[in-house]
């Protein structure tokens, strides 16, 4: 098979060594991709939101199957447009995309369908917005109805900040049309857990779980970003829970948005909190995440193209997920600077230490390749993944390979699993 991934990150670089292990992969090409993925596919320079140019060039292509990686086709209907063309596309159409697309819709659907998910209220009026405030208990958490790249939530602890960022979102507009509409939700408090899904309309498989860690720096400091590290799996996320989240959440969740006509095939990524109450929704997306993915689908057993293709074909109930009995820690080499103001262009080396057979990965993110070699071209640059036996020797491993790669401007946090040791994780 001709297989196309769309995209240009880490997760589609994760994508594209996933597929490249397929027995049913000929021939990967990836727009736009970038500097690693362009080492296993051939790249076209493509962005993801020019749908036309892409169905043309897939047709070029003769590309048998599409993995649409991002979130922003995705939603705006990548898929819809692929298979009006006639050809095969992994990922949720339009109107499922909604899931992650809209915020309000999302708590909407977990209210109708008794999911569990934090209080909430939504609003399309800044005055009104305001007014609510009056009435809640703080911290508040605010957030921008739309896509905002991760960064349109913001966790308000008194009544003066929240204020302030109901302007910057519904009135400054600081996440563009994101912030149209607003959800004003409950704050909740407890571990965070990522779970990763596939679905085929009616079927769900759950994947590994992960830990993200947003904000850019240490101790849970600083701005929200699209993702400083991650871990995989979760110590916290234990089988007693995941039995609750598969009888109250996941199944229900793909049984509602088929009874509401939008039929969900691809990815959902449960973002959960595990309170007091019991594990609650705090987001959903709509594709793998980044850098969860990263984690994720290295250890992942079987054929990435056999999975897709049964989500597509609607039958995932014939499939087994089966993942290695170990550990992968990401760790996100970032440009000092991010998310806010940073520098490009600089000259990476050391990328040719990373060797897979013993466990050790440099996803690309944001890099370029040019006349004197591969630059740094984004905020996110690398994902350092490593594997090993147990969380704590994988993040041992993983911080060890931070070392072998070198940039101007090279940045990273440095607890990422931090709370693996904090658990007393086995060593």
């Amino acid at each position: 098979m001709n297989i196309l991934i769309v995209g240009g990150g880490g997760r589609e670089h994760a994508i594209a060594d996933a597929v490249k292990k397929s027995e049913k992969a000929d021939k990967i090409y990836c727009c736009p991709g970038n500097a690693g993925i362009a080492e296993i596919a051939e790249c076209a320079d493509i962005p993801v939101m020019e749908f036309g140019r892409i169905v043309k060039y897939a047709k070029e292509k003769e590309i048998d199957f599409v993995i649409v990686g991002p979130d922003d086709p995705l939603v705006g209907g990548l898929v819809d447009e692929l298979e009006a063309a006639g050809i095969r596309a992994f990922g949720p159409r339009k109107n499922a995309a909604i899931l992650e697309g809209s915020k309000a819709f999302s708590k909407d659907l977990m209210k109708k369908y008794n999911i569990p998910t934090a209080e909430y209220a939504v609003f399309t009026d800044a005055a009104e917005a305001l007014a609510y405030l009056d009435t809640c208990k703080f911290p508040i958490v605010l957030k921008a109805d739309g896509l905002a790249l991760g960064k349109g939530v913001l966790i308000c602890q008194d009544r003066d900040e929240a204020r302030n960022g109901v302007k910057e979102i519904m009135l400054d507009k600081k996440f563009g049309t994101a912030g149209n509409k607003m959800v004003i939700e409950e704050f909740m408090t407890g571990r965070e857990v990522s779970v990763l899904t596939f679905c085929d309309g009616k079927t769900i498989k759950v994947m590994s779980s992960a830990q993200d860690h947003k904000r850019a720096g240490d101790g849970d400091t600083g701005l929200n970003t699209g993702g400083m590290g991650t871990f995989s799996p979760s110590p916290f996320y234990t089988k007693k829970i995941n039995d609750f989240c598969k009888k109250n959440i996941f199944q229900p969740t793909v049984d509602a948005m088929k009874a509401e006509g939008r039929e969900f095939k691809g990815v959902i990524f449960f973002g959960l909190m595990l309170t007091e109450d019991g594990p609650k929704v705090l987001e959903y997306n709509a594709r793998f995440g980044d850098p969860e993915a990263q984690v994720v689908l290295p250890r992942m057993k079987n054929d990435i193209i056999e999975v897709m293709e049964a989500c597509v074909d609607g039958s995932l109930s014939k499939i087994k997920l089966e993942f290695e009995d170990n550990a992968a820690v990401c760790v996100v080499l970032a440009s000092d600077g991010y998310p806010v103001r940073y520098t490009k262009g600089h000259l990476i080396s050391g990328l040719e230490k990373f060797t897979e057979e013993d466990g050790y990965y440099c996803f690309h993110a944001g890099t370029k390749k040019t006349s004197k070699g591969i630059v740094t071209n984004g905020g996110r640059v690398l994902g350092i993944t490593a594997k090993g036996e147990n969380l704590h020797k994988a993040r041992a491993n993983a911080y060890e390979a931070t070392t072998w790669v070198s940039f101007e401007n090279k940045y990273c946090r440095k607890d990422i699993g931090k709370a693996i040791d904090e658990f007393g994780e086995i060593r």
